[in-house]
C-alpha cells in the first residue's frame, strides 16, 4: 500500500509543477505556489487523519476510507485531463487558433481542477496519518525481541516508500509526457485503488488498535483542571498526585504508566487530589477537575515535541524548491542520453536511487556495528539522526547554489539567455544537489516518524504520526511564503518567467544561510528534549477487560 499509494503521490508531487504551467496556463510563480500550497494541505490534514484514526476508527478503517477519497480525486482530475472542454487552450496551439495570447482556466474548468486536487490531497493525509501506525503496531515496543523489529520498520516503510517515488518519477512522468496526462492520472488512481486491495487483503491478521477516545479532549483536560487548581500548592512527592486507573491507556493486559517528569511542573496541579477539611476523605471529581499523571505527562510530551517539530520545518522548505524551481531548472539544460530525452521531472529518481542504495546499509550494516557501542535498538537516537538530516540539507542548498551559477554563466557564454533551446550543459548536474538532499531526507524522515510514534502515548499514535508530516506542511506554505518575501525585498530575484534572467542561485545561498541557523535552533531544541520514562502495571485478574481491547 505505502508503495503504491505514494507512487501516486510522489509522481504528481514532481510533474504538477509541469502540468499547471503548460496545460492550466498557470504562470511560474502561479505554478510554484499552487503545488506548494496542494503538498502543504496533503500533509497538514493529516492530523484530522490521526484525530480519526485515534478517536474514532481503527487505523485500519481510516487507511481504507481515505484511500478511497484519495482514488476519486485522481479520477476527477483523469476526466479532466481527458476532456479538452474542460481545460484551457494550450499556449503552444494560440498561434494555430490565431489567438494573440494564452487563454487563461475559466472558473468551472479551475473548480474541477481544485476539486480533485483537493479530495486527492485530503485522501493522502488520512493514509499518510494512519497507515505508518498500523504497520508499527505489529510490532509491541516494549518486547526486548519486537522492540528492534520496530525500529527496522521504520526504515524498511520508507524503503517501500523509496520503489514507489521511483517508479512514479521514471514510469509514470513517462507516461504524462508520452501518452498524456490523462493515462498518467488513470494510472495513478488505478495503483492507489490496487493499494486498498492489497492491504485490505491483511485485514484477518492485523494487530488493529482500539480508539480510546480524543486526545484533543484528554489534553484540554488538562489544561482546565490545571487553571482551576491553580491556587493549589504542587506536591514535592509523585505519590501524592493522582495516578492512572486501570481501565485508562490499557494495551492488551497491562496498563501504561507515564512517570512524572519536572518540566512544565504547572500543568502537575491537574493530577492533584482535593481533600475535605477534616482528610478523612477524598474527593474523586470529573476528570476536567482531575486528572491522572500519565494525562498530564501525555500533554507534556505533546508540548515537548513542538519545537522539535518546528526547528525541522525549514528543511522541507528547502525540499519545496527541488520540487518546483529545480524541475524547471532542468527543463532548460541538456536531458539527452544516448539520444533519450529524459524528462525533468525524472530528475528525483537521482536521489531516489542514493535512498534505494544506502537504506539497507545504513540498516545491515551502520546500525548493527551503532548498536553494539550504544546499546539504543536503532543504533543512535531519533533526534541525532534528524540533526543529521538537517546538515545535509544545509549542504544540499549551497551546492544547488553553485551549480545554479554555472548554469547561468553558461547561457552567457553561448549567448543563450533569451533562447528556449536546451543548454549545453548536462541536467545530471543537479544530480549532486539531489543526491545530498536524499541522503537528508533518509535520516530525516525516517528518524522523524520513528520519534513520534515512539515518544508518544499509546492512544495518540496515528496524532503524533501526523505531528511528523505537519514539518512538510509547513514546509511547503513556509515556501510560499518566502519565495513572496525574497521576490518583494530582492526586487525581483525570482519574479521573470526567464530562470536565466532570474537569480536563482541568490536564493538557493539564502536558504542556505537559513538552514544554518535553523540548524542552530535545532540543537538547542533537542538538546532540551527529555525522552519519557514508562512503566508497565499488570492488570488484575479480576479487573474485566473488553474483548475488542485484546490484541
Amino acid at each position: 500500500m505505502a508503495s503504491l499509494e505514494n507512487m501516486a503521490f510522489i509522481s504528481n508531487a514532481v510533474s504538477l509543477f509541469t502540468y499547471f504551467h503548460g496545460y492550466m496556463n498557470f504562470s511560474l510563480t502561479k505554478s510554484a505556489t499552487t503545488l506548494t500550497n496542494l503538498m502543504g494541505t496533503a500533509f497538514l490534514l493529516s492530523l484530522f487523519g490521526g484525530f480519526i484514526s485515534d478517536t474514532y476508527l481503527s487505523r485500519f478503517k481510516t487507511s481504507i476510507l481515505f484511500g478511497c477519497i484519495e482514488a476519486v480525486g485522481l479520477a476527477v482530475l483523469t476526466v479532466q485531463a481527458h476532456f479538452p472542454q474542460l481545460r484551457p487552450i494550450l499556449c503552444k496551439d494560440a498561434a494555430t487558433l490565431k489567438s494573440t495570447q494564452c487563454e487563461t482556466i475559466t472558473r468551472s474548468p479551475e473548480a474541477l481542477l481544485f476539486a480533485g486536487l483537493y479530495l486527492f490531497a485530503f485522501g493522502n493525509s488520512g493514509v499518510k496519518a494512519a497507515l505508518p501506525s498500523l504497520g508499527a503496531d505489529q510490532f509491541d515496543e516494549r518486547s526486548p525481541l519486537e522492540a528492534p523489529k520496530l525500529a527496522s520498520f521504520f526504515n524498511w516503510l520508507l524503503f517501500s516508500i523509496t520503489i514507489g517515488a521511483m517508479l512514479g518519477v521514471t514510469f509514470l512522468v513517462w507516461i504524462s509526457a508520452n501518452q498524456g496526462w490523462d493515462w498518467s492520472f488513470g494510472v495513478c488512481t488505478i495503483a492507489v485503488t490496487m493499494g486498498l486491495l492489497f492491504l485490505s487483503m491483511g485485514r484477518s491478521i492485523y494487530r488493529n488498535n482500539v480508539p480510546k477516545g480524543s486526545p484533543f479532549v484528554r489534553i484540554a483536560q488538562v489544561f482546565v483542571a490545571a487553571i482551576r487548581n491553580r491556587n493549589l500548592p504542587i506536591p514535592e512527592m509523585a505519590d501524592d498526585l493522582h495516578q492512572i486507573r486501570d481501565k485508562e491507556a490499557r494495551k492488551g493486559n497491562e496498563i501504561e504508566i507515564l512517570d512524572r517528569t519536572d518540566q512544565f511542573k504547572i500543568l502537575d496541579r491537574a493530577a492533584i487530589v482535593r481533600s475535605t477539611e477534616d482528610s478523612t476523605t477524598v474527593i474523586v471529581p470529573g476528570p476536567w477537575r482531575l486528572c491522572t499523571v500519565t494525562q498530564v505527562e501525555e500533554t507534556k510530551i505533546l508540548i515537548r515535541m513542538l519545537p522539535v517539530i518546528l526547528s525541522t520545518v525549514f528543511m522541507n522548505t528547502c525540499l519545496a524548491q527541488l520540487q518546483t524551481f529545480s524541475i524547471q531548472q532542468g527543463t532548460t539544460m541538456d536531458r539527452s542520453i544516448r539520444g533519450f530525452q529524459v524528462p525533468a521531472a525524472s530528475i528525483p529518481f537521482i536521489p531516489l536511487f542514493f535512498m534505494f542504495v544506502l537504506i539497507p546499509v545504513y540498516e545491515h550494516v551502520f546500525v548493527p556495528i551503532a548498536r553494539k557501542f550504544t546499546g539504543i535498538p536503532t543504533g543512535i537516537r531519533q533526534l541525532q539522526r534528524v540533526g543529521v538530516g538537517l546538515v545535509l540539507s544545509a549542504i544540499s542548498m549551497a551546492v544547488a547554489g553553485v551549480i545554479e551559477t554555472r548554469r547561468k554563466s553558461v547561457a552567457v557564454e553561448h549567448n543563450m539567455v533569451d533562447s528556449l533551446e536546451p543548454l549545453p550543459i548536462s541536467v545530471f548536474w543537479l544530480g549532486i544537489q539531489y543526491a545530498i538532499f536524499g541522503m537528508a531526507d533518509m535520516f530525516t524522515l525516517v528518524g522523524l516518524l520513528d520519534f513520534f510514534y515512539a515518544e508518544s502515548s499509546s492512544g495518540m499514535k496515528s496524532l503524533s504520526t501526523a505531528i511528523s508530516w505537519c514539518s512538510l506542511a509547513f514546509g511547503y506554505y513556509t515556501s510560499t511564503v518566502v519565495v513572496n518575501v525574497v521576490n518583494k525585498v530582492s526586487g525581483g530575484w525570482l519574479a521573470s518567467n526567464n530562470l536565466n534572467r532570474d537569480n536563482l542561485n541568490y536564493f538557493y545561498w539564502l536558504l542556505a544561510g537559513l538552514s544554518v541557523a535553523n540548524f542552530g535552533v535545532y540543537l538547542m531544541c533537542s538538546s532540551w528534549y527529555k525522552y519519557k520514562k514508562i512503566d508497565m502495571k499488570q492488570v488484575d485478574a479480576d479487573s474485566k477487560v473488553d474483548p475488542e481491547e485484546k490484541v
